[in-house]
């Protein structure tokens, strides 16, 4: 009997996947498509679609409330700009699980002065070969507890802006995890490349440099701990830093999160410059871990409790 009834189980579950897989579509947005703006597929777009945009401009910001949502450039040259929606972003998220991929999104503001690229404020959140360029915020993401934020393979360039608060390439609130993995970030403007506010945040195989334009605060910044793992990344401070501290910084708004282990290897780091400063600023009590990181420049490897080796 127990063997019939986990037979059934599994076999309703089949037919629910089946009929899920079956109501998906893909919407296709262009000048020559069905949807000539990525808003008009949004309005419309049900949990497991598919949207793909067809190269061009577009002078257009959308609200994704469906979930399990791909949405995706269908070529090269899909730019989303100039135009927020809610007073948030370009690309405003409110469904669960939704992948961004292989598109343009720049020159957002807002009056409140966060005008984000991708606003996130439900679920989890995939992102990939997008570029953001000239935002307020690059991606803004809410405190979503227990949610995970992953960026892959995208560039963030001249995003941020501090007047009152700040904006920053990405800022994520109370998130389980954020991940940023081979991105390049770029002459981040007054805020910090990458602040997050997650349980755990892990920064690997990154560029994340100031330029000789740039004018950010930390590159890396984790204001209340939780977790840190940063290995195998390219970090530049530049002449017009705004703040000399350090590159990174664990706790210093004050520890909120358990905050296992912060573990800093295999980074290249260089100071242009005429300020001394160092990698690591740690405000934990938990001992940062450094190993094989390379400095040059006007640096020392860490303020605050620690071992280098």
């Amino acid at each position: 009997m127990r063997t019939m009834a986990y037979a059934r189980a599994i076999a309703f579950a089949a037919a629910l996947i089946l009929a899920i897989t079956c109501e998906a579509a893909t919407l296709k947005v262009g000048a020559n498509e069905t949807y000539k703006t990525p808003s008009a597929a949004a309005a419309v777009a049900k949990n497991g679609d598919r949207v793909e945009i067809a190269p061009g401009e577009y002078f257009d910001c959308a609200v994704w409330r469906a979930d399990n949502l791909v949405i995706e450039g269908a070529g090269p040259g899909v730019i989303i700009r100039d135009t927020t929606c809610m007073g948030k972003g370009l690309f405003v998220i409110a469904g669960n699980n939704i992948t961004v991929r292989n598109l343009t999104l720049t020159r957002a503001r807002v009056p409140d002065m966060n005008g984000a690229g991708i606003r996130l404020d439900k679920g989890s959140l995939t992102v990939e070969k997008v570029k953001f360029i000239d935002n307020q915020n690059g991606i803004l993401a809410a405190g979503l507890p227990g949610e995970q934020i992953i960026i892959r393979d995208s560039e963030f360039e001249r995003n941020g802006f501090c007047g009152g608060a700040c904006a920053h390439g990405i800022y994520v609130g109370e998130a389980g995890l954020l991940r940023v993995e081979h991105s390049r970030f770029i002459n981040t403007r007054q805020g910090h490349g990458i602040k997050s506010r997650a349980l755990r945040t892990e920064v690997i195989g990154c560029e994340i440099t100031d330029g000789p334009e740039g004018t950010s605060s930390y590159l890396i910044d984790a204001p209340n701990g939780g977790s840190l793992i940063v290995r195998d990344n390219v970090l530049e401070k530049g002449p017009k830093s705004e703040n000399h501290t350090a590159a990174i910084a664990i706790g210093e708004e004050g520890v909120k999160h358990p905050t296992e282990e912060i573990v800093i290897t295999d980074n290249s780091f260089r100071n242009d410059g005429d300020y001394r400063t160092a990698l690591v600023w740690n405000v934990t009590a938990t001992p940062a871990q450094l190993s094989g990181n390379k400095l040059t420049g006007p640096a020392v490897p860490l303020k605050g409790d620690g071992v280098v080796k």
